[in-house]
């Protein structure tokens, strides 16, 4: 198959569209995650593929997206020309990339997939996974969009990502926890490890987590890095009503708190203001900048509640430390009669810690399955919550049900919820994606006669 020029589109005619592009790339490698940044790089050599601008790299295991979407919001209310990369998507490859905050147009990405197939067919062929064809021909076209700063967000781990193949001028790990063990490692030390492969030698790293594994630590130490420690060289404070900040040199008092909801969105918003402290010589940015930035942040899917009757919650929270703090947030939400759950999730996550943290406040689950090979059943997703409540002795008497879609889930959960009720839709961005897909579903219960 490799070289073959019959799965190769065909140059000289039409530009076909990003969707056909993306089909492409789906062909050319055996495997969905190849680590390695060799192929990257040399595509990367081939397409002169450098940045004008300052690049900040985030890695974690959760708070990525966040983290780069209060940057992004911060800077451009400083006046700065953003770009963005971010994945994966919730509904349209397109949100993949945003440029001054707006998602790039389908039709603005084609000549750089162009541009990719070129480099890497040039000579010796160079085989591609879909992650690093998409990533290097977004990656050309924000080279090209005359930034003043570029916002990477990691894909999978850090020191092998597509994304490591630009230098970093400052990098930012944010929480480090399990997930994705089978390529990153067993235990937080293996995993930091990875994630730590983004720092470069006396440039800034913004560690956000406030307990890092101490690979992150040592990896900084070893190459010179410049560490910004949360706790160490920047910390927040606060109560009911504002919160403040304070980093090396700079301090903000009377913050609102950040647009996006959840206690664990102020370490991430910490992370970010260290960062953009970190590069104040190339990027100076106002108080006012930080306060407005902050307050107007928008990223979908992030505890993002949706007001109507009954309450809807959306969370892309997909592994046991995401999950614990959708469950606290939840818990601050107040008093709901029933809370009603549409679950849908990866195969590969660690399902038993995720149902069991979540459990005790979900009235009635509907487990859903997902388009994807890479997901559970929703009748597995059942299985393994019936287990749980076997071995909690079933406590309390918890209904379930079994759905072939996020949307079909979804409308179950309204028509058996009441106005006061709340639902919550979590565990993939594809379960989260999958309600999203005619835009933000604006709910109303049977009972107040839609």
């Amino acid at each position: 198959m490799r070289g073959s020029a019959t799965i190769r589109p065909a140059m000289h005619t039409i530009p076909p569209t990003l969707e056909s592009w993306l089909a492409h790339c789906e062909r050319l490698h055996a495997k969905n995650i190849d680590m390695g940044l060799a192929r990257v790089g040399e595509v990367a050599r081939r397409l002169a593929l450098r940045f004008d601008c300052p690049v900040i790299t985030v890695a974690g295991t959760n708070g990525k997206g966040s983290t780069c979407a209060m940057i992004e919001s911060v800077a451009m209310q400083a006046g700065y020309r953003t770009g963005v990369y971010g994945s994966p998507h919730l509904v349209r490859f397109e949100e993949r990339c945003r440029i001054r905050g707006e998602t790039v147009a389908a039709d603005s990405l084609v000549p750089h997939f162009e541009a990719v197939e070129r480099a890497r067919t040039q000579g010796d062929e160079v085989s591609l996974t879909y992650f690093e064809f998409t990533t290097l021909a977004i990656l050309r076209l924000m080279s090209m969009s005359l930034l003043d700063v570029a916002i990477l967000e990691v894909g999978l781990g850090g020191r092998l990502d597509a994304t490591n193949a630009i230098d970093a001028d400052c990098a930012v790990i944010t929480s480090v926890d399990i997930d994705h063990v089978e390529f990153l490692g067993p235990d937080r030390e293996a995993i930091g490890r990875e994630k730590a492969g983004i720092m470069r030698t006396g440039r800034p790293v913004v560690v956000s987590d406030p307990v890092p594994p101490q690979s992150v630590i040592d990896h900084a130490r070893e190459i010179g890095a410049d560490l910004w420690r949360f706790g160490h060289d920047f910390n927040y404070s606060g109560d009911k009503q504002q919160w403040a900040w304070a980093g090396r040199s700079r301090r903000y008092a009377g913050l609102a708190y950040p647009a996006l909801r959840g206690a664990n969105q102020l370490i991430n918003a910490a992370g970010a203001l260290a960062a953009l402290e970190a590069l104040r010589a190339r990027l100076p940015i106002t108080a006012q900048a930080v306060r407005v930035g902050l307050a107007q942040v928008e990223l979908p899917g992030r505890f993002q509640i949706v007001p109507g009757q009954p309450t809807l919650v959306l969370d892309v929270a997909h592994n046991p430390h995401a999950v614990a703090a959708l469950t606290a947030n939840l818990d601050a939400m107040g008093y709901f009669p029933v809370t009603h759950a549409v679950f849908g999730a990866m195969a590969d996550k660690d399902l038993a810690p995720m149902l069991a943290k979540v459990g005790p406040i979900i009235d009635r689950w509907y487990f859903t399955d997902l388009p994807t090979p890479r997901a559970e059943s929703a009748a597995a997703l059942q299985q393994k919550w019936n287990a749980l409540q076997m071995v909690a002795g079933g406590r309390r008497p918890v209904a379930t049900s079994l759905h072939a879609s996020p949307e079909e889930a979804l409308r179950a959960a309204v028509e058996a919820a009441d106005p006061a009720d709340r639902i919550v839709v979590f565990g993939s961005f594809y379960t989260v994606g999958g309600v999203l897909k005619d835009g933000v579903p604006r709910l109303q219960a049977k009972h107040l006669g839609a």
